[in-house]
């Protein structure tokens, strides 16, 4: 069994229109989501950026299945940090 690790992930997100995709590849991964937080365009206007932040647990290959969809939606950049352990 692989080991699992705690992390978190940054999503910006430059383009709006593509917020659905975003959503729908999250909900595919929702069993190692444990935490989530946005900031949509609206509140930022001045960036035209929205930000979402998500404390993750899941195996390697699960958050990096995750954040490799995520990072091929155009007009998106994620980063992520994970726990060592």
């Amino acid at each position: 069994m692989a080991e699992e690790r705690l992390g978190v992930v940054g999503i910006v997100i430059e383009d709006s229109l593509k917020a659905g995709d975003i959503n729908h590849i999250l909900s595919q991964y929702g069993e190692i989501i444990i935490g989530r937080m946005g900031v949509p365009r609206v509140s930022h206007k001045e960036r035209g950026v929205s930000v979402i932040s998500l404390i993750v647990h899941g195996t390697n290959d699960e958050i990096g299945a995750m954040t490799g969809r995520l990072g091929n939606v155009k007009g998106v950049q994620v980063k992520s940090a994970l726990s060592s352990r």
